[in-house]
């Protein structure tokens, strides 16, 4: 009995201490934690980007700025796009604002924006044939621009304790800090 104790206390050990690096609100009561800070990093590194619209009109969209919206469950982000082409006079810049729901990628352990919406789409002095048309794009540019992006990668030392508990990543929660990701009983196949 003493001896069975000792094997399975080390587990008992490391699984308090995943959970106690949880807030206290999280679901399950375990959970991996990313910051604003992160996300924002992990952003910036993917921006600028390109996009062109046949041979009218180029969009460059530059680094998102990250807003946490935890009322919504979502992360929101505001860029600044410069529009320019021949369907445009003079180059003209303006702005996208999105929202987005998160999900976890588990072939690459990757958190990934999902359910891309875009909010509004403000544009400084464009003449209003091509403002229209950039309107009428505007929602497939926004999610080209962040579909799949990666926002966060965790590593494999951080899920390797909780891969020998049994826990895999589950619902991911955005707070007021952050993200807060649940750790789960793996899925058994």
């Amino acid at each position: 009995m003493k001896r069975r104790l000792l094997l399975t206390l080390p587990g008992w050990i490391a699984f308090a201490g995943v959970a106690r690096a949880a807030p206290p609100d999280a679901p399950g009561g375990t959970g991996y934690k990313v910051t604003l800070e992160q996300l924002q990093q992990a952003l910036a590194q993917r921006f600028p980007r390109r996009y062109e619209m046949g041979s009218l009109l180029n969009l460059n969209v530059q680094a998102p700025r990250v807003r946490l919206l935890p009322e919504l469950n979502r992360l929101g982000t505001e860029m600044v796009v410069d529009a320019a082409g021949p369907a445009l006079a003079r180059t003209s810049t303006g702005t996208f604002d999105v929202d987005f729901a998160l999900r976890y990628e588990a072939s690459d352990q990757t958190l990934r924006a999902h359910q891309i919406r875009l909010n509004a789409l403000r544009l400084d002095d464009m003449a209003p044939g091509p403002a229209a048309l950039l309107q009428a794009y505007a929602p497939t540019l926004a999610s080209q621009a962040l579909k799949e992006v990666v926002l966060h990668k965790l590593k494999p030392q951080d899920l390797m304790l909780t891969d020998g508990l049994g826990l895999e990543p589950g619902s991911i929660t955005v707070t007021a800090k952050g993200l807060t990701i649940a750790l789960v009983p793996k899925k058994m196949l």
